[in-house]
């Protein structure tokens, strides 16, 4: 899936579109970056009527390619290097959304396929 970026969207736009394209997928964007494997502070969740031009430090327009076989840390670090966008990816865990920032390494196809497998109620 593509995502056009630039300064007119909003978040909740934004945040639209992914959960649209990775269903048990969703995207926050976070004031503050975080380290590989570290967590952002929920303090740092930016409001989803937000627009991209209050929030980012690059201001090009462009889009942002995701696929499936991309992990959880190179869908972050693209969002990043090329939109200066701080972001965490979620998985739906039955009813929760998970932070996946112990899952980095994991692609998207996995975070959707464990959260599948998460929702399919046990045999007896």
């Amino acid at each position: 899936m593509k995502i056009h970026i630039d300064d007119s969207k909003s978040i909740a736009q934004i945040q639209q579109e992914f959960l649209d394209a990775f269903k048990y997928l969703k995207i926050e964007f976070f004031a503050k970056p975080h380290g590989e494997g570290e967590s952002s502070p929920k303090k740092d969740l930016l409001d989803g009527n937000k627009k991209l031009s209050d929030i980012r430090t690059v201001h090009n327009e462009g889009d942002i390619s995701i696929t499936k076989a991309m992990t959880v840390n190179q869908v972050e670090q693209a969002f990043e290097d090329n939109f200066g966008i701080h972001v965490q990816l979620f998985r739906k865990q039955n009813e929760s959304w998970l932070m996946t920032s112990t899952t980095d390494e994991w692609t998207l196809a996995k975070q959707i396929e464990t959260a599948e497998f998460m929702e399919t109620p046990a045999e007896d």
